[in-house]
């Protein structure tokens, strides 16, 4: 029977081996190449090895507050209290802190420089500048460190990131929002790839003044077009691509006014001149104006950011040298305190608002301030933005976060 043979393999030539090495080479060299200079590559993330020992609640305030600790942060704009703790970001590094002794937890750094920090969706965010653009964000849990969503802005240096429902990317001629896992929902302005042309209602506008909440997005613009400022108020979840959906525009006659504050039926926009708020309702129709008596200086947010923070039923708005209570659906003005230096914060029932050498410790239902809070603040009399962390009250003076504790 005659054996069955297997035929030759084909013969191969010393130049296919050479050839093959010198691909195998390439190869390997691209790999590497990219290891070295992709993202994560270049990423230092330290995250915590226990969870957090939170401050206890705030039960009374106090008679006084003394300093815990302070950190360098530059990077924050307003402070930062997620989760359990207190979040410092300057240079490439965006790192957590126990709120009682400072002692950092976690740590995020990058090989680019920060644009800014915030807080949204239970997440701390971090938008990196990558050129000229501030074009890496991440997200971060804010007990842990640990690295969440991922996603690429338009927007440059200068930007900020406001609010949770949307988040706010700003930018002089260009803005974006995204929803909780990231994902882009509107483009409006100067963007970068337009898919089709006439996308956007108006081109060559710039932008001086943001906010956000109830779902809408607010924006002053100043267009070629125009013979005043216009004001826009942007509904994010009805955008479709790059065709942004408005739920008004139209101009106020005015220039230098700036957005306050964004509620689901109101907008509050602050007037030039004599100081007056201004309320636009979803149409865009005047529904009131108020004069305010606030006293100068009036502040005008080189960000384009209103100085205003949250509270159970209203809206704390500081103006430059007073704080204003602004009702939550309304936006109506409730009571003025003048003499501040921010916005205040809900503390144990109250609310404590900075002044010179203390905290004013008001009643957030009608504005009467009880009692003085001291505050050593070290010589420091410029703008103070508070946050609180349980009983441990944060402070953000210049591009310092000071922690205060109760004596």
């Amino acid at each position: 029977m005659p054996r069955f043979r297997l035929p030759a393999p084909e013969r191969r030539h010393r130049g296919d081996l050479l050839v093959a090495a010198v691909l195998v080479v390439l190869l390997a060299g691209v790999a590497i190449l990219y290891g070295v200079q992709s993202p994560a590559a270049n990423t230092g993330s330290v995250t915590a090895t226990a969870p957090p020992d939170p401050p206890p609640p705030a039960a009374a305030v106090p008679t006084g507050f003394t300093e815990l600790w302070r950190a360098p942060s530059p990077a924050t704009p307003v402070p930062v209290a997620a989760g359990d703790g207190v979040v410092v970001a300057g240079d490439s590094t965006v790192s957590g802190r126990d709120a009682r002794t400072g002692q950092q937890r976690w740590s995020y750094t990058r090989d680019l420089p920060l644009c800014t920090v915030g807080s949204a969706f239970g997440r701390v965010l971090a938008a990196y500048r990558n050129d000229e653009y501030c074009s890496e964000l991440s997200a971060l849990a804010p007990d842990s460190g640990a690295r969440g969503p991922a996603r690429t802005l338009d927007v440059r240096p200068g930007t900020r990131l406001v609010g949770d429902g949307p988040l706010l990317a700003t930018g002089q001629d260009y803005l974006e929002t995204m929803r909780s896992d990231l994902v882009r929902t509107t483009e409006y302005g100067t963007v970068r790839a337009l898919e089709e042309p006439g996308d956007q209602p108006r081109t060559g506008c710039t932008y001086s003044s943001f906010g956000t909440g109830g779902g809408r997005v607010a924006v002053t613009e100043d267009c070629p077009s125009d013979t005043s400022q216009r004001l826009t108020v942007l509904r994010p979840d009805a955008a479709k691509g790059d065709q942004p959906a408005a739920d008004s525009s139209a101009e106020l006659g005015v220039r230098g006014a700036q957005v306050v504050a964004v509620a689901a039926d109101r907008v509050a926009v602050l007037l030039p001149g004599e100081p007056r708020l201004l309320l636009v309702d979803r149409a865009g129709a005047r529904v009131g104006e108020f004069p305010l008596a606030v006293g100068p200086p009036v502040f005008t947010p080189t960000d384009g950011v209103a100085r205003v923070t949250r509270g159970e039923g209203d809206l704390y708005w500081w103006t430059g040298s007073a704080t204003v209570a602004l009702d939550r659906d309304t936006l109506e003005p409730r009571w003025t305190l003048r003499g501040t230096l921010g916005p205040g914060v809900p503390y144990a029932g109250r609310l404590l608002v900075p002044q010179p050498g203390g905290l004013a410790d008001v009643d957030p239902a009608t504005g009467v301030s009880r009692a003085r809070v001291p505050v050593d603040r070290a010589g420091w009399t410029g703008p103070v933005q508070t946050a609180a962390q349980g009983s441990v009250l944060v402070e953000l003076r210049g591009q310092d976060v000071v922690a205060l504790g109760p004596r």
